[in-house]
């Protein structure tokens, strides 16, 4: 029967644990564990994870004496996960109950597959649901595919096996850590598209990944596909030449420009609906 290792990474997101909790422990699959690691948060966040997951083995709770950082932290989840499947769950987000059933579902049928990916449901600060994130789209998966603009994001569930066979999580990123883990993944097999949402995305002020963040997060995206590029061998995209060392941002988008145009877009959507044939 098929293990998951749901990966928390706190940072002072306490008083949003709850909801988070809940999910999982009323998730429709049991097979899972959860592993929580505390950032050296600031607020009551271990008082209230340990009041909470006591008296459930499935739950197994870390914490850091400084503060390392979203890479830090998320690459050591992977280090403590023993599951065959593997998904980050923000502390501030939550699962819909049959989440993990439905996913667990896709790989038994599929050995393919290097990872399930589905819509996610944008909440207000008490979770509740306002729209579906409109960005998640069924991709076409090759090596120009550097999900800019953003075509998915939350729920992510990957093979452990194929994230072992990756450099794995860069501990030095403070934001896109989560990009940088997709694209790794996508480089070792197929993904799946599950339209509908199995993940419910909290927006509040506290959020790292929010507006006061976004410029930093840009840069760090840029980095991550450059990055992705060199892995990948990648010397020119349309006609452009890739930069052999990092210089900006803007540098990195100009080069990607030309996927956002409609005639781009119809040609992947042709692609997709072939490989679904």
């Amino acid at each position: 029967m098929i293990n998951f290792s749901i990966l928390i990474a706190n940072y002072n997101n306490g008083n949003y644990f709850k909801e988070c909790y809940d999910s999982l422990i009323n998730q429709t699959y049991e097979n899972w564990e959860a592993i929580i690691i505390d950032d050296a948060s600031t607020d009551n966040s271990v008082e209230i994870i340990q009041s909470l997951i006591k008296d459930d083995s499935r739950f197994k709770l870390y914490h850091h004496s400084v503060n390392e950082g979203c890479g830090s932290t998320k690459a050591k989840c992977m280090k403590y996960a023993q599951g065959d499947l593997c998904a980050y769950l923000d502390p501030d987000d939550a699962l819909y109950p049959e989440a993990l059933e439905k996913v667990a579902l896709e790989f038994m049928n599929r050995d393919d597959l290097a990872a399930v990916y589905s819509q996610m449901m944008i909440c207000n600060e008490n979770l509740v649901p306002e729209k579906v994130y409109a960005g998640t789209k069924q991709i076409y998966n090759n090596r120009y595919f550097f999900n800019c603009p953003i075509q998915f994001a939350h729920l992510f569930i990957f093979k452990r096996k194929v994230y072992l066979r990756t450099a794995g999580i860069n501990a030095t990123l403070k934001n896109a850590v989560d990009q940088d883990l997709y694209l790794k993944i996508l480089e070792q097999g197929e993904v799946k598209y599950l339209k509908e949402p199995l993940y419910l995305y909290r927006l509040h002020s506290n959020g790292i990944s929010q507006d006061k963040a976004k410029q930093s997060a840009k840069e760090s995206f840029a980095r991550v596909i450059h990055d992705t590029m060199k892995r990948r061998g990648i010397k020119t995209i349309n006609h452009k030449v890739v930069p052999e060392i990092f210089t900006s941002s803007n540098e990195i988008f100009e080069l990607l420009n030309y996927q956002t145009n409609k005639m781009h877009r119809l040609i992947s959507k042709i692609k997709v609906t072939l490989d679904n044939i």
